[in-house]
């Protein structure tokens, strides 16, 4: 036999993974992450693709589109692992086709659908087989089939056969770009890099306190007056642009306004539907209990207002038109009692009603529930809505059917919550997937920061420090403490990028390869096949996949030296034996 430069030839074991935690990469002649659920691989070998090598796919808008994009990658990559695969080069002819097939061509892009593949690259240069039943459970494993190609030029691992499909149907990354703005092209890039990853929603927190950087036709002064300026909005175009690039690569694009809390930006073009807007957000002296908003900015919809349907209403009207994904965030967290309590209108009417905050929230929910549902979307809001502790909505008002509830204080705990009350979870939990969490504070003149040498100097101002590590998001059991039929209500799960202190300059740093850990233990688990935790193996795999996302223009930051990856095993914390 012959082989191309760098592939060597070896002895190896008959499986592509060991089960047993291992040390080192030698052990992974090619790395797909996330990892497949099953794969088997007899005789590893590799064969060199076919410069005129093509990919036939179904008659599909976006299919088409993929397959053209990875023929154009697998041919001009040229990826080269940071430790080469030890695999012989077959005598094959070069490989010629990768041949899709899809049983259900028809089914759309939405929570749920099917994304399970086969694939099968045989050793004989006969075409390599790609089936699955939905064109994106057929955009994974093009992404498979694009891991499995390497080398200058182009070799493939083959005699392999996968098959896969994912454990959790919510995979998801939460970016806020109201805080701090992304252009639209950050966007595009952002959903690219999830693709690659197999994570399939882009929750995008649009709008908050601090700007409204959404332009809505029939309000359109909202954006006007509430973005940060004229070169800081998103326009129809743009969302047209990010949610179809979504669709391209099997990604939904699920909007979020949040309301009736997070609104100050609404302010500026309507003080008049706000209570406590652009007021400093914790006056002097006063206890936590009773701020304004739990961040600077302030300002809340006054649901006591009818002018405040008519703008809501407007504005969910034109975003459902503009997102066609089935669920729609309308957010429902933090409502500061303090807010509402000092709103005159708001004041009067608890005093003559005998009645609460909870009950001036529940206005809210049935005024605007209502209506989103009648535009044939799914809701989400926060936990928030239903287990606060002192402003809530009844059971009643949120029809378990309808509503889903995305988890984001207390860990565990609030999931379980969550699916004992009957409605379905989507996990965000701040203790493990926040990835803003252990950057300081952002608050000025904070005497938190002036401790003595020392001194214990605390969480340096983050709220939910430490630092989310890859590890701390790759163990996290979305399902901890549910009896089976409470795991199956939970969706999945989001990592989130909250943008206080974050923009362009740092989201590919900020979210990859993290949210690349939460992608692999949502697709095929966190735990080998003897139910053993597998972040130990896991950590060279995701050196060469983050390595690689850099090769694809994705910036992801490095989880530890070179070095290590080039002396294996040398970086533990105890020698394998």
């Amino acid at each position: 036999m012959t082989c191309i430069p760098h592939i060597f030839i070896i002895f190896i074991s008959t499986t592509l993974w060991s089960t047993a935690p291992q040390s080192s990469a030698l052990q992974f002649p090619i790395n797909v992450w996330p990892k497949p659920t099953s794969i088997k691989w007899p005789h590893p070998q590799a064969i060199r693709l076919s410069p005129k090598f093509t990919i036939s796919s179904p008659r599909h808008r976006y299919l088409i589109r993929a397959a053209r994009r990875y023929r154009r990658l697998v041919l001009s990559e040229h990826h080269r692992p940071l430790v080469p695969p030890l695999l012989n080069l077959t005598s094959s002819p070069p490989l010629q086709t990768l041949a899709i097939t899809v049983s259900d061509v028809a089914a759309p892009l939405s929570h749920g659908v099917d994304e399970s593949y086969t694939l099968e690259i045989p050793s004989t240069g006969a075409a390599a087989e790609l089936a699955a039943v939905t064109a994106w459970g057929a955009m994974r494993g093009m992404e498979t089939f694009s891991q499995l190609v390497y080398s200058n030029p182009a070799a493939a691992a083959c005699g392999l056969r996968i098959s896969d499909a994912p454990l959790f149907a919510h995979r998801g990354v939460l970016l806020d770009t109201s805080r701090n703005y992304y252009k639209a092209a950050d966007l595009v890039r952002l959903v690219r890099a999830m693709s690659m990853n197999k994570l399939n929603v882009f929750h995008w927190h649009i709008t908050d306190s601090h700007s409204f950087p959404l332009v809505v036709p029939s309000e359109a002064e909202l954006a006007e007056r509430g973005a940060y300026g004229e070169e800081m909005k998103y326009t129809a175009a743009d969302v047209k642009k990010i949610v179809e690039h979504g669709m391209e690569h099997g990604v939904r694009v699920v909007p979020e306004i949040d309301m009736p809390a997070h609104t100050g930006s609404w302010g500026e073009a309507y003080p008049e539907i706000m209570s406590c807007a652009n007021e400093f957000w914790w006056p002097a002296e006063a206890e936590w209990a009773d701020r304004l908003a739990s961040e600077p900015a302030t300002g809340q919809l006054n649901p006591l207002n009818p002018k405040t349907y008519q703008v809501v209403k407007n504005v969910i009207s034109d975003v459902v038109a503009m997102f066609p994904d089935q669920f729609y965030h309308a957010g429902a967290d933090e409502v500061a009692p303090n807010c509402w309590k000092t709103d005159p209108h708001i004041q009067d009417f608890l005093s003559n009603n005998q009645t609460t905050l909870s009950h001036v929230l529940e206005i809210f929910v049935n005024s605007t529930l209502p209506y989103i549902l009648s535009k044939n979307r799914t809701v989400v809001y926060w936990e928030d809505v239903l287990l606060d502790d002192t402003v809530r909505v009844s059971p009643s008002s949120l029809p378990p059917e309808h509503v889903v509830l995305q988890s984001w204080n207390n860990g565990p705990n609030n999931t379980k919550r969550i699916v004992s009350a009957g409605y379905r979870a989507i996990v965000s939990s701040a203790d493990y997937y926040y990835l803003d969490c252990g950057h300081g504070g952002f608050l000025g003149n904070d005497s938190e920061y002036d401790k003595p040498p020392g001194a214990d100097q605390g969480s340096g101002g983050s709220w939910c420090a430490p630092f989310k590590t890859w590890q701390t998001i790759y163990n996290y059991d979305i399902t901890y403490g549910l009896k089976e039929a409470e795991a199956k209500m939970v969706l999945g799960g989001e990592v989130a990028l909250w943008s206080e202190q974050a923009d362009s300059t740092v989201m590919d740093s900020r979210i990859w390869p993290r949210a690349s850990a939460m992608a692999e233990a949502l697709w095929s688990g966190n735990r080998d096949e003897m139910g053993k935790k597998r972040s130990g193996e896991a950590v060279d795999r995701l050196s060469e996949w983050r390595y690689r996302m850099v090769g694809r223009g994705i910036g992801a930051e490095p989880i530890q030296p070179l070095w290590c990856i080039k002396n294996p095993g040398m970086c533990n914390t105890v020698h394998d034996t």
